[in-house]
């Protein structure tokens, strides 16, 4: 690998700069064709692009022979996916989580890094900009919001818990000590909300890595659990039916009886 790494400092700053650049100029004030759906569904905006661009040029300044898995290159050369679990180093880049909270003006969207050294995610970065509120993760060293370490905290009584798709509602065969409710629309804001202790557990059909590892370190470092319905642990590669993440192996196997007998019904 040519060059040192990027210390975390310089990835949390170059996160923070592209964001200013790239992305809060164009919050609440994109253009109707600067915003594009890649697939029915699936939007993309100029700010992701740029975003993505920036963060990569920035990475590949560092790093020549890095490998760059970035959403919206991938949709475009899946390629880099394919070579993401075996890679030496790779950052992982989610430049706007949440594009459709973004381009419909909610504040509720995030900037996601990985970092991934021969399939092992090393750090992770989760900038709320809107928020101020920087997330980062570092591999046996636990989490810290806006520099300050983020203790695990103990489960509640109630627990509340959000279940992508149609497990999103309340039906019957749900405990009465767990409550169910919508995905925020971003996993940069699901995931902090079960590092601190607002949601118990989260359950996704995608399992797209830009999605999923940083917050993925920033649980299973809090003393959580993120792996797929059949036990698999989540880390680059990884796919399965159904993805749970949740603020203890405890409340990950409620959870996993909660979705496995919701698929049946």
């Amino acid at each position: 690998m040519t060059g040192p790494i990027m210390d975390t400092a310089a990835v949390t700053a170059a996160i923070r700069e592209v964001a200013n650049a790239e992305i809060l100029p164009k919050f609440r004030a994109l253009a109707d064709d600067e915003i594009i759906e890649k697939r029915p569904g699936d939007v993309v905006t100029v700010a992701d692009r740029l975003a993505e661009q920036a963060l990569t040029r920035i990475f590949r300044a560092a790093n020549p022979d890095c490998l760059v898995v970035g959403e919206e290159g991938v949709y475009a050369d899946p390629a880099p996916l394919k070579a993401l679990p075996t890679a030496e180093l790779a950052w992982v880049i989610d430049p706007i989580d949440g594009t459709r909270n973004f381009a419909s003006g909610s504040p509720d969207f995030a900037v996601m890094v990985a970092e991934v050294r021969a399939g092992v995610t090393t750090r992770g970065w989760i900038w709320q900009p809107m928020h101020d509120r920087m997330y980062v993760a570092e591999l046996g060293s636990g989490v810290r919001l806006n520099d300050e370490p983020v203790a695990a905290r103990p489960a509640p009584e109630q627990l509340v818990g959000a279940l992508h798709g149609r497990y999103g509602h309340p039906r019957p065969g749900v405990p009465e000590q767990v409550s169910l409710v919508r995905l925020a629309g971003c996993c940069g804001v699901d995931y902090p909300n079960v590092v601190e202790g607002r949601r118990a557990f989260l359950g996704y059909w995608s399992m797209h890595p830009w999605d999923h590892l940083p917050g993925a370190l920033m649980v299973t470092e809090t003393g959580g659990r993120v792996a797929t319905t059949d036990g698999r642990t989540y880390a680059p590669g990884v796919t399965g039916r159904y993805l749970l993440a949740a603020g203890s192996p405890e409340i990950w196997e409620l959870a996993a009886g909660l979705a496995k007998d919701q698929f049946s019904r």
